[in-house]
């Protein structure tokens, strides 16, 4: 029997810790860890480019709260992997990504593909490291997930020096302890239902943070009881049922919504797993009047526009139940209904008779709403699509609305649906890109097909970046270098062997929608789009504004 090598423990480590999916590409520096992956039972998931493999890792981790693993060798295919690992990194994603390296021996020179991988990826991971010896793979293995896994979690990074991964190590896998959570005294929680209570006016802003703690049961439980209205951030979208009678809506697009939704009134708010990278605190306490209450998982950051009175730290769900119980609100003396949610879901069902074409995105949002079920998922590349899915696209439950929102990256769509498919097979999986978006990772359509992951992509087509031309209008009056010409998006999928189909009117969306979620394999539909309507000047319904500021 062959010795063992230390890529054989490692790989059993990381069976240890649940992994069922690295998403990468193999290179020279990682025939070690390849091959002791092939014969695991961890399924190597290769891709087509590192950046799509990490962003796989990054909607694993979203989903499942576990870390997702990505792989690239050193130097491009590590450097390939910056800009999925640093959105994981400002969305809270637990992820590990695992780079290949040069032998230890020649680290202190210059060497072919050598460069500082360590340094490179400090910036966008909570930690990293080095395996610099066989023997402290257990022990960094397991720091790699607790550190990624625990709250506020993130992505970690580990360079495997391809001479240390060959050499003979007995040693077995560190076993796997859950994260710590503390919890808030009672002082603070008197405190906090005391505040609450003497409100006049107050409101739930409820961030990411509520998604990643399970807290939507909780948080229902806790509008009911005090009758208390709850916002929600673009990542925070289905913590409420957008149906409840307390959802107020869906904030941070600036254009009115804090307003509408009740900030301007509300003399006190209840901050729950709201992360500052969401959207500024100056957006909706611009005077730095409001009284804030906070629950989280880890202590508020320091600003100047969010300085709260009392600070609730602990398990989200926990903390919200302990917090309702100690609140004298009736649901009697709760905020006024939200005119944003009033006025969004009346323009969004209103968009339905919408027969222009090129299609305009409230009619298209309204049929791919009509089309899902209550647990099925959209991810939403990141282009001006994106400004209204947040604003407009309907949730029933959380982690059904996938977005990129602190780093927003473009790409994002494709990869991150192939992983939600993988992790939830039974659920209906669309993405909605932009034409400049789908194109930045349009070859993991190969990997879909390969994977079978019934992934319908639709293409909203206009031959331009919509959201700078957007903003360079809003600024200047004009705008300028936006535009690009596009291939045959139908060709262009037919050629990876999937379905695919150009819409020619509005009511075709819809029925060309519904038979590709009928299949078995991933689809491409492509949608002409209008964005002629401005999205931050109101919500649209017949073509007519309702709503203007």
């Amino acid at each position: 029997m062959a010795p063992r090598r230390a890529s054989d423990v490692f790989v059993e480590c990381l069976e240890a810790e649940g992994v069922r999916y690295v998403f990468g590409i193999p290179g020279e520096e990682t025939l070690d860890l390849n091959e002791s992956l092939a014969d695991s039972a961890i399924e190597f998931v290769p891709v087509r480019h590192e950046q799509g493999g990490a962003y796989m890792a990054d909607a694993y981790g979203r989903l499942t709260g576990r870390a997702g693993v990505c792989l690239g060798t050193l130097g491009p295919g590590a450097t390939n992997l910056v800009t999925a690992v640093a959105d994981a990194f400002l969305d809270r994603a637990p992820l590990v990504a695992l780079t290949g390296q040069s032998d230890l021996e020649r680290m202190h020179k210059e060497s072919h593909q050598y460069i500082d991988l360590i340094g490179i990826l400090r910036p966008i991971v909570k930690w990293n490291a080095r395996v610099s010896s066989p023997e402290i793979v257990p022990e960094v293995v397991r720091k790699a997930f607790k550190v990624a896994e625990t709250e506020k979690p993130g992505p970690t990074h580990l360079e495997l020096p391809e001479d240390v991964m060959t050499r003979a190590l007995d040693a077995r896998p560190l076993p796997r302890l859950g994260p710590v959570q503390p919890e808030p005294g009672m002082r603070e929680l008197e405190r906090a239902a005391q505040i609450i209570d003497a409100a006049e006016a107050p409101i739930v802003l409820a961030g990411n943070g509520a998604i990643r703690g399970h807290a939507a049961r909780a948080l229902r439980a806790f509008a009911e009881v005090t009758g208390i209205s709850v916002a929600e951030t673009f990542m925070a979208k289905g913590l409420l049922d957008y149906e409840n009678p307390y959802a107020a809506g869906t904030v941070g697009l600036q254009a009115r919504d804090y307003e509408m939704a009740g900030f301007d009134d509300a003399d006190v708010v209840i901050a729950v797993g709201y992360d500052l990278v969401e959207h500024a605190p100056e957006h909706w306490n611009p005077r730095g009047e409001k009284r804030i209450v906070v629950i989280d998982s880890v202590a508020a950051e320091i600003d100047e526009f969010y300085v709260p009175e009392v600070e609730l730290i602990g398990d989200i769900a926990h903390v919200l139940a302990r917090l309702a119980a100690g609140c004298s609100r009736a649901p009697g003396n709760g905020s006024e209904p939200s005119g944003l949610r009033e006025v969004t879901f009346r323009a969004l069902g209103d968009a339905r008779e919408d027969e222009h074409f090129p299609m305009r995105p409230p009619r298209v949002l309204w049929d791919i709403r009509q089309a899902l079920g209550p647990e099925d998922i959209l991810v939403s590349d990141v282009g001006l699509h994106k400004l209204w899915i947040g604003r407009m696209f309907p949730a029933h439950e959380p982690g059904t609305v996938l977005i990129a929102n602190g780093l927003a990256g473009m790409g994002f769509a494709l990869p991150t649906a192939i992983a939600a498919k993988l992790v939830y097979p039974e659920r209906r999986v669309v993405t909605v890109s932009g034409d400049g978006g789908f194109l930045m990772n349009c070859q993991e359509l190969e990997t879909a097909a390969r994977l079978g992951t019934a992934v319908v992509n639709i293409v909203w087509e206009n031959g331009q970046f919509g959201s700078i031309a957007w903003k360079q209008d809003k600024k200047f009056g004009r705008h300028f270098d936006v535009g690009f010409g596009n291939p045959d998006f139908v060709g262009l999928a037919e050629s990876f062997g999937l379905p695919a189909w150009r819409c020619s009117s509005a009511d075709d969306f819809a029925r060309r929608l519904g038979d590709a979620l009928k299949r078995e394999g991933p689809s491409v539909i492509v949608v002409p789009i209008d964005y002629s309507i401005d999205v931050a000047r109101g919500v649209i319904g017949l073509g007519a504004e309702t709503v203007a500021t």
